[in-house]
């Protein structure tokens, strides 16, 4: 088991993935869940190698990555990256993000029988080809597919996961205006940077 040593805001001992996945709130606004945000990146940016987060990841990444799943009742992930990275089963909810609605049933998330996925997408009509997965649609924008999954499906936390972007991992218009988040705590492991940012 990987151990973590909190940076900031005071050093601390060594801690596990658990210790540190235990910091999130338990708590959910009524109107929407309690979103978190999970992605890793290299010291230049890049969320990916030759099109795959994993040669990014250290263990401890692994650990920390596995324990924030276990905390959470979905996880939000793009269409891209499952088509990339597959997936497999889950514990938590999968809400599968995509305009298209076009991802082959052989991925992992949805060849596993015991996973329910959430396509969240704004196309009307637009489905899946049957797979094993158990599979519901939510079909609005992103924003306020986002607060259904509280308000109607009672989803009170999504962990969001980075995936495949081969440029950096900020890309599109500038936030305006910019998200004013401050630093809580900084965590180090195998030369690895562990931030928690919040509002």
């Amino acid at each position: 088991m990987e151990r973590f040593v909190r940076l900031y805001p005071d050093s601390a001992s060594a801690l596990t993935a658990g210790d540190i996945a235990a910091l999130v709130p338990s708590g959910a606004p009524d109107d929407r869940p309690f979103l978190l945000v999970n992605m890793i990146a290299t010291a230049d940016g890049r969320a990916t190698i030759a099109g795959r987060a994993g040669p990014i990841a250290n263990r401890a990444d692994y650990e920390l990555f596995h324990a924030l799943r276990g905390r959470v009742d979905a996880v939000l992930v793009g269409a891209e990256t499952v088509r990339v990275e597959s997936y497999g089963p889950m514990e938590p909810a999968a809400v599968l993000v995509t305009r298209s609605v076009d991802v082959a049933p052989d991925v992992g998330l949805l060849r596993a029988p015991g996973n329910r996925v959430i396509v969240l997408t704004p196309s009307p009509d637009r489905e899946l080809p049957p797979t094993a997965a158990r599979v519901e649609y939510l079909r609005d924008d992103l924003a306020a597919g986002v607060r259904r999954l509280r308000t109607e499906l009672g989803l009170r936390s999504v962990l969001c996961e980075g995936g495949p972007d081969p440029l950096t991992i900020l890309s599109g218009a500038l936030l305006d205006p910019p998200a004013d988040l401050r630093l809580l705590t900084v965590h180090e492991s195998g030369g690895y940077l562990f931030l928690r940012y919040g509002a």
